[in-house]
C-alpha cells in the first residue's frame, strides 16, 4: 500500500469483478464480506475484506491473506487483473 492510498478516501468496491475471461469471479460484498467463484466451482474462496484508499486486505475464512489494489477502474488482485462487472453485462 502506498502513502497516497492511505490517505486517500476509501473507494466504492462492492460488485462483482470478474476476469477478462470471465473464469473468475470475485463478489465485493457491502458487508465486507467476499464470495470467489472459480470457472464451475462456486463459492471456491470466501472471506472478509477491507478497503484502505484504494488498497484492499484479504482474509480468507481458511486464514489466508492475499492483497489488491485498485488502479484506473481495474483490480490488481495478486496475480489476477479483474473487471468490474456492470448490471445487464
Amino acid at each position: 500500500m502506498t502513502a497516497d492510498s492511505a490517505n486517500a478516501p476509501d473507494i466504492d468496491v462492492v460488485g462483482m469483478w470478474v476476469t477478462a475471461d470471465g473464469h473468475i469471479r470475485q463478489e465485493l460484498r457491502a458487508d465486507s464480506r467476499y464470495d470467489e467463484a472459480r470457472g464451475r466451482r462456486a463459492s471456491a474462496y470466501t472471506g472478509r475484506y477491507s478497503v484502505t484508499g484504494s488498497h484492499i486486505d484479504y482474509v480468507d475464512d481458511t486464514g489466508f491473506t492475499a492483497t489488491g489494489d485498485v488502479r484506473n477502474g481495474v483490480l490488481y488482485h495478486e496475480h489476477l487483473v479483474l473487471y468490474r462487472e456492470r448490471p445487464g453485462s
